[in-house]
């Protein structure tokens, strides 16, 4: 097979995904021609036009520029979220253009540098962009490929010239990370997801077991402790929050609403860490990549350092508005237990202030799956809006929809749609308000934003 890197022209069926757009980045960056398709116009797309980078919102034949209709020259690059009668995509199969999934070009791309894969059903992308920010601090660099985009770098691709390292968010839809071999490999966790894709819990964690199988040899795997894996032939490291384990936090303490901690380690105890980003979640996020860096030879002053200066993830805990008397956090949050770490979070900050969570449900089966939980979760909340699923991929379920989670909740919840959102906020008490979500809900928080800061003008 022609090596990737000798084609011309790179054309991206579905561009605005987050992993796509760090492929199409890193293309443009070594001077290839890149185009793409995607469905809907987002900040993301919008700022992937500014770098130079054409984007078209139809799918229809006569949108492809004619340089990459020249199979030759051009290669395509797709997710497996596109639906299978995507008009272009049977386009480039039917003409026999070299078609390679997102996965299997972030594999080609990574294999020979050192990689650093960060799996786990949660947390992953804080994970993993905080692991290249401890990187990028110290004397190691680091090229990276991010599931999010850095509030430090403004992207979610890093790249060196030097490093030899390379941090890659493993993700685990579709099996993706079957196509890395990392030399560390980090697992967050390993919860039931993605059931439309596994079936059963049972073959996630098999998938899962999978992965760290592919570990270089010799290499290191770093796990939230607890969780049954067994690798062969690699150093196997523990951590948690304040459980024993490898790696954990002791002396944990929230100080005008950040944390500060020890981090115990095999070597010792590195104390009076302090840690920029909020949330108690994130504490146990940051011992996972302090461990990476730490094994990996990064030194204790740059860890303190990258921690302390750390700026967070755009939708992980992001705050749009932090007054005295109001405030606003967005979150990607899109699972029970996600769900749950980030309300907690959220209120160990904020004990005394009314919650107001808006959550938008992400794919019917996974509505369907793990209706319980959410309510469970959302139960946390003073008070709760949901809106309509967002079906992603997905045709609706018969009996299934946002109703499904309000009749499990306890507490009096109301279903609103997205039109109506803005007027529904105007009319509340809100002190503390979080969004919540993967679907197209971050399309709200501009216009939210923009409420809320009137509301504080007036």
């Amino acid at each position: 097979m022609m090596n990737i890197k000798d084609f011309k022209n790179i054309y991206f069926v579905g561009i605005g995904g987050i992993g796509m757009s760090a492929i199409a980045r890193y293309f443009k960056a070594i001077g290839k021609n890149v185009y793409g398709y995607d469905k809907t116009q987002t900040l993301l797309t919008g700022e992937l036009e500014k770098e130079g980078i054409g984007i078209v919102f139809n799918d229809g034949i006569q949108q492809i520029p004619e340089i990459y209709l020249n199979k030759e020259e051009t290669l395509v690059v797709y997710t497996p979220a596109i639906p299978s009668n995507h008009e272009q995509l049977t386009f480039f199969k039917k003409e026999n253009f070299l078609l390679m999934k997102r996965a299997q070009v972030l594999g080609f791309l990574s294999d020979p540098l050192n990689g650093v894969g960060i799996a786990g059903t949660h947390g992953k992308t804080t994970v993993s962009s905080l692991t290249a920010h401890i990187f990028k601090s110290s004397a190691l660099d680091c090229n990276a490929f991010l599931g999010g985009i850095s509030r430090n770098y403004n992207t979610n691709l890093l790249l060196s010239k030097t490093s030899p390292w390379v941090v890659l968010e493993a993700d685990e839809f579709d099996r993706s990370f079957l196509q890395l071999h990392p030399q560390v490999a980090v697992v967050t966790s390993m919860d039931a997801d993605h059931l439309d894709i596994y079936g059963k819990k049972e073959e996630l964690e098999k998938t899962f077991q999978d992965y760290v199988r592919q570990i270089k040899k010799g290499g290191h795997l770093v796990h939230k402790k607890g969780l049954p894996l067994k690798p062969s032939d690699v150093n196997l490291y523990s951590y948690s929050l304040e459980e024993e384990a490898d790696f954990y936090a002791k002396n944990l303490k929230l100080v005008q609403g950040l944390y500060q901690f020890d981090l115990v380690h095999p070597e010792g105890c590195i104390e009076g860490l302090k840690l920029s980003y909020p949330g108690r979640i994130n504490v146990e996020n940051a011992i996972a990549a302090s461990a990476v860096a730490l094994i990996c030879g990064v030194s204790q002053d740059e860890l303190r350092f990258a921690l302390n200066n750390f700026k967070g993830v755009r939708r992980r805990f992001d705050y749009r508005i932090k007054s005295e008397n109001l405030v606003f956090i967005d979150d990607y949050a899109h699972h029970p237990k996600e769900l749950w770490e980030s309300i907690s979070s959220v209120k160990a900050i904020y004990p005394n202030k009314k919650i107001t969570g808006i959550f938008q449900p992400h794919l019917y089966t996974r509505t369907r799956d793990f209706a319980d939980g959410f309510a469970e979760s959302l139960d946390l909340l003073d008070e709760i809006i949901l809106l309509d699923i967002y079906p992603a991929r997905e045709l609706p379920i018969e009996g299934i929809s946002s109703n499904l989670i309000l009749d499990k909740m306890t507490k009096k919840g109301r279903i609103c749609s997205k039109e109506e959102l803005i007027e529904q906020i105007e009319q509340s008490e809100i002190e503390v308000l979080l969004t919540l979500g993967a679907g197209d809900i971050d399309k709200l928080v501009k216009p939210l934003e923009h409420t809320m800061n009137q509301r504080i003008k007036c």
